[in-house]
């Protein structure tokens, strides 16, 4: 992706957040020459992967595949995930992830699973959100064929394989590991909230189709934000 339009999707983004009456965090609007100054008072927001993440999965087509998300908390992800290095303190106490994400009409979320991450997926406000899962194969690549039950707001709920659930606002699904899911927003945008385990995109996403995660950036002009994975290596 060109920074140029990273950049125009953030100004869409954060107009949309502001219309439909959701706050971001100060650290949200913190400019890149801003962060040096910060850097020993913001190793929780660094260490975690805190702010803002654009991503078109390096497909080109961030209209048709693409999500734009926030995460506002997030633990250390090698004390989630089981890892040996010991996570600071500024984040180790912290067993849960909680992200705020705008999906725009027709938009894909592509089919992807996590294997220690479990999350409730919440229409907070907008139009429809739908979802189709699978759950993963033995082999952790293919599709199950097998129904499965799922939790709708706490109701246990069964699901054919491939079958696709619609979330009204204030509804919410509970994913567990394994899950493949892939999400869009229907008849207009949607504001996601997410709220999991700890979080690590890092290791955690298995596509079904392999697709790498974060996007490659051309930098065309200068960045509005930085990106959370991009913030260690700029201070670095």
């Amino acid at each position: 992706m060109k920074r140029s339009e990273i950049n125009s999707i953030l100004r869409e983004s954060i107009d949309f957040f502001k219309r439909e009456n959701f706050n971001l965090p100060p650290f949200a609007w913190t400019r890149p020459n801003e962060w040096k100054a910060m850097r020993e008072r913001a190793q929780g927001i660094i260490e975690a992967r805190l702010g803002w993440d654009v991503t078109d999965f390096n497909l080109g087509d961030f209209v048709k595949t693409g999500i734009l998300l926030f995460t506002l908390r997030n633990g250390a992800p090698n004390e989630g995930l089981g890892g040996e290095e010991r996570p600071s303190l500024k984040t180790s106490l912290k067993t849960y992830c909680e992200k705020i994400i705008h999906m725009r009409e027709g938009q894909t979320c592509p089919t992807h699973y996590h294997r220690s991450k479990m999350e409730d997926i919440i229409n907070r406000s907008g139009k429809t959100l739908c979802f189709t899962l699978h759950m993963a194969g033995e082999d952790g690549r293919s599709y199950s064929e097998e129904g499965f039950t799922i939790s709708r707001d706490g109701v246990e709920t069964p699901c054919e394989a491939g079958e696709i659930i619609k979330l009204n606002p204030g509804e919410s699904i509970t994913l567990p590991p394994y899950l493949y899911h892939s999400f869009w927003a229907e008849g207009g945008d949607v504001l996601v909230g997410e709220v999991s385990r700890v979080n690590d995109d890092e290791t955690d996403n298995f596509f079904y189709v392999h697709i790498p995660r974060f996007t490659e950036i051309e930098e065309d002009e200068e960045p509005l934000y930085l990106l959370c994975h991009e913030l260690k290596r700029f201070l670095d």
